[in-house]
């Protein structure tokens, strides 16, 4: 089975996480300062080349009730962009409500201060996506 890629795709950052070779669980893998696109899109086929993902699964930010807001609305346009330079790989979209809250959480409770947790809440945000997707798939 092939690995499986998460995004938590931001304005400022992306954070990105890996499956196991299994599809079982989700390992995070880095934050991504956002430079460009050009350049987010090279990251992504970076680790998708690296860890032969065959799927990436985009974090979708939908509103409380469902609906799609304006950064929903951005994130699909990002995602079209990236199918364009990744053609053979499979992009779903996971619904992201409460993945940041989740492991804003998760870093409280293990006492990690401030200044870490921003430096790691993207990719726990992007871990927390994934392992939600493979979670539902299995």
């Amino acid at each position: 089975m092939k690995r499986v890629l998460g995004l938590d795709i931001g304005t400022k950052r992306i954070g990105i996480a890996v499956s196991d070779p299994l599809g079982w669980t989700a390992q995070g893998v880095e934050t991504w300062q956002h430079v460009s696109r050009a350049a987010d899109f090279d990251r992504i086929a970076h680790w998708v080349a690296t860890y032969e993902a065959a799927t990436v699964v985009i974090g979708m930010p939908r509103n409380m009730d469902g609906s799609k807001g304006p950064k929903a609305l951005w994130t699909e346009e990002y995602a079209a962009l990236l199918q364009e330079r990744l053609p053979e790989t499979e992009i779903v979209f996971w619904d992201e409500r409460l993945s940041t809250v989740m492991a804003e959480r998760s870093l409280l409770a293990a006492d990690v201060s401030r200044s870490k947790r921003r430096k790691v809440i993207d990719k726990l945000a992007a871990t927390v996506i994934l392992q939600g997707y493979l979670d539902a798939r299995s």
